[in-house]
């Protein structure tokens, strides 16, 4: 497929939506022209065009807030595109990770688990620190008391799977991530850090597969 069967609209534009390619968050919706595009692709970074102020713009260019991209797909009709990246900073020009914030429905019976709402989750315990809570008694024993529970849940993973206990396995593993997801928050790193160094890994563990092929 090429640009040539793209379907701009009478203005020349084409709607973009902008998804992390990591949390698969929408992160924006934007437009871009035929040279936009052409540009986007060819630095692997946004760049769309502003209606109003009827100008190109690079994502990123001033706030530093670029957005790597991973790929771009275009839908049935061609006429939409969806570009998944791998973000610097925000989204938002208001400081948030996303342009969508703003709720307005959300069914409660259905629930949504993700690596990154656990840990959003944790941050609010170490900031809130509500008594009664198992997570705010680790803050407040402070680094060496999680690291000792990081420790253990090593320990009772490797015991599960020398058990051969698929059950106690998944489970030892489950509070092992826990404990971990506790020292990220503690340690100040994110989930995005640690999926961008494995993302690195992937890259590397490919190029050697790639060479010992030869």
């Amino acid at each position: 497929m090429t640009l040539d069967n793209i379907k701009f609209d009478a203005n020349g534009l084409i709607p973009a939506v902008v998804q992390d390619f990591y949390s698969r968050e929408v992160l924006t919706v934007a437009y871009m022209n035929r040279e936009s595009l052409e540009i986007s692709l060819e630095e692997k970074r946004t760049c769309f065009y502003s209606r109003s102020r009827r100008e190109l713009w690079r994502k990123g260019e001033t706030s530093g807030n670029v957005q790597h991209i991973v790929s771009v797909k275009s839908d049935c009709d061609n006429d939409a595109l969806v570009v998944e990246v791998i973000k610097d900073g925000p989204a938002c020009h208001l400081g948030t990770d996303s342009c969508f914030s703003n709720l307005i429905f959300n069914d409660d019976e259905v629930a949504r688990f993700s690596l990154e709402a656990l840990y959003s989750l944790l941050e609010g315990r170490n900031k809130e620190r509500p008594e009664g809570s198992y997570t705010t008694y680790l803050f407040e024993k402070g680094r060496e008391k999680i690291l000792k529970k990081v420790g253990e849940e090593c320990t009772e993973v490797i015991i599960g799977a020398m058990k051969n206990s698929r059950e106690e396995t998944i489970y030892e593993i489950s509070d092992l991530c826990y404990h971990l997801l506790v020292l990220m928050v503690e340690s100040g790193i994110s989930v995005d850090d640690i999926k961008t160094e494995l993302a690195s890994r992937h890259v590397i563990d490919r190029k050697v597969k790639q060479e010992t092929m030869k």
